[in-house]
C-alpha cells in the first residue's frame, strides 16, 4: 500500500514539477521499445500515471500564505 505524502509548494514550483513531467511523458513516448502486448501495457501504464499525477497536480488548488 502506498502511504500519503503532503508537500507544500508555490505555484512556480507546481509549474515546473508538470514541465518535468510533460518532459518525461515525451521521453516515454518517443523511446524505441518492442512491439510486445506487455511492453505496450508497461508504457501506457507509465502514460496514466504520469497524466493522473500532472492532472492533480494542475487542479490543486493553491493555499493563500498570510504574513
Amino acid at each position: 500500500m502506498d502511504s500519503l505524502l503532503q508537500v507544500e509548494l508555490t505555484s512556480h514550483e507546481r509549474d515546473v514539477l508538470l514541465r518535468g513531467l510533460r518532459y518525461v511523458r515525451s521521453a516515454i513516448m518517443l523511446e524505441t521499445r518492442d512491439p510486445s502486448s506487455e511492453d505496450t501495457r508497461r508504457r501506457l501504464s507509465q502514460l496514466d500515471e504520469i497524466q493522473n499525477l500532472s492532472q492533480r497536480l494542475e487542479n490543486s488548488d493553491p493555499l493563500a500564505v498570510h504574513s
